[in-house]
């Protein structure tokens, strides 16, 4: 038996080289992870033929999507590509991944083609701006672009905002629009109808509003128009493409990426943070539950990454915050609900206001808004009711769990006098002030080292009394 237990201990117990040796492996391990999540660039590489490096804006424009969109130009640029190509369906989205979009296509050394495609597909909002700002502008057969008014919007619902402050906004928006689309040669006047008035062209309308430079098919036949074109960049030289051939390479969202981009859309954003908090909360009240605080710390990281990119508005935070406070008041002192029905209206106001972005509509929906605030206020205040339920429990542990036990003289204890008594079946040495006959009830009233204070059980009853 000895043996059989001495070599179990030795296959469960790693002597320190082996567990150098596999603590290395596991850390070899994580790095290629991490370097395989990493997106794939490969700087420098000559191909047979000129270089079409191509982007998909797929979605609602966020910031990973622009991160994205900013690495592709950089590949580009270091792979000496002849022509960046963006394929664009985009609904709009935040104005400031928008305008670093933007600041990045106008600073790339390489030509940039946006192209909206396919058929059905829209270049909408923080779209349109994006694809006036290109080299190359270009449209595929049924699809459309435009309305591009500033809008703000809480929870997915657009706002109703002074007539002043709507004017602030839509000139700091036009002007904008104007600084780069004078200076691709394209209609600023017109454009700017998609401001002002919210209107939408159709490929056809764009083109002859001289909005566009193409009509295209497909990416071949675009690719096709354009070998020998002679483009203006936008610090004014004349580049002319040669893209006899080409050799298209995609830019693909790394699964990091993919993965980032998700945590940065306004609702998961939301989710977390609520969790985040949820779960420290948890572990604060209730310590050593360890999962919650795991869960809720890693959480709540994910959710700081996420407000390093989107535009957080501090008042929305505050507001969550508030109702955190509310809810904890009410548990400690309950008010009839009074408080605990602020901090739901807080939380459901702090929600709506978290994001918030002037020129596109973007934040936390409604329904989202809703489904995290409910649930967020009985847990905590459910949690912080049992805490303040738990202190008025008795110890059922160490000497204080003897105050107030009853025990039995075994002999004849005078007053004053020290003799034994038996509690929970132990023999202890006790004091009375009063005389206690053997077999007699007493309660314990203090502990002193080993030693207890007792006094009769019916003394005690009649004191409660």
């Amino acid at each position: 038996m000895s043996d059989w237990f001495d070599q179990m201990r030795r296959s469960f117990c790693l002597d320190p080289s082996r567990f150098a040796a596999y603590s290395f492996f596991l850390c070899v391990l994580c790095a290629g992870a991490i370097f395989l999540l990493m997106p794939s660039v490969a700087a420098d590489e000559r191909s047979p033929g000129p270089l079409v490096l191509e982007l998909s804006l797929d979605g609602e424009v966020e910031p990973i999507l622009a991160t994205y969109i900013d690495e592709g130009l950089a590949d580009a640029a270091k792979r000496h590509a002849a022509l960046v190509l963006i394929t664009m369906d985009t609904p709009g989205g935040l104005s400031d991944s928008m305008k670093d979009m933007i600041q990045h296509i106008l600073a790339s050394p390489v030509p940039v083609a946006v192209y909206v495609s396919p058929t059905g597909g829209r270049g909408a909002s923080a779209g349109f701006y994006i694809l006036l700002s290109a080299d190359i502008a270009a449209m595929a057969p049924g699809t459309h672009a435009g309305a591009a008014s500033p809008i703000i919007a809480i929870g997915g619902f657009p706002q109703q905002i002074d007539e002043i402050f709507r004017k602030k906004i839509n000139q700091d928006a036009m002007a904008f629009l104007r600084s780069f689309t004078e200076r691709r040669g394209r209609n600023p006047e017109l454009a700017e109808k998609a401001i002002t008035e919210s209107k939408a062209f159709t490929e056809k309308e764009a083109l002859d509003a001289k909005m566009i430079d193409l009509i295209a098919s497909s990416p071949e036949d675009l690719l096709r128009q354009l070998d020998g074109r002679t483009i203006k960049r936008f610090e004014g030289t004349q580049v002319t493409l040669a893209l006899k051939s080409p050799v298209r390479a995609p830019f693909e969202l790394s699964a990091r990426q993919k993965f980032l981009a998700r945590i940065v859309e306004p609702d998961v954003f939301f989710v977390l943070l609520i969790l985040g908090v949820l779960g420290l909360y948890t572990e604060f009240t209730h310590p050593g539950v360890i999962a919650p605080g795991v869960i809720g710390g890693i959480c709540l990281i994910l959710a700081l990454y996420a407000m390093n990119f989107l535009p957080v508005n501090l008042a929305g935070l505050f507001l969550i915050a508030l109702a955190l406070a509310f809810f904890i008041l009410e548990a400690k002192a309950p008010s009839h609900g009074i408080l605990a029905f602020g901090g739901v209206v807080s939380m459901f106001l702090g929600a709506l206001f978290l994001i918030r972005s002037p020129l596109t509509s973007g934040g936390v929906s409604v329904g989202v808004a809703i489904a995290g605030t409910l649930p967020f206020a009985v847990l905590a205040v459910v949690l912080m009711r049992l805490v303040l339920r738990s202190r008025k429990w008795k110890s059922v542990t160490g000497k204080e769990e003897l105050i107030g036990a009853p025990g039995v003289a075994v002999a004849r204890l005078p007053a004053g006098s020290e003799g034994m008594i038996r509690v929970h079946g132990e023999l202890w040495r006790a004091e009375s002030s009063r005389p206690v006959q053997e077999g007699e009830t007493v309660r314990v009233l203090r502990v002193e080292g080993l030693k207890l204070y007792v006094e009769p059980a019916d003394v005690a009853v009649s004191a409660a009394k």
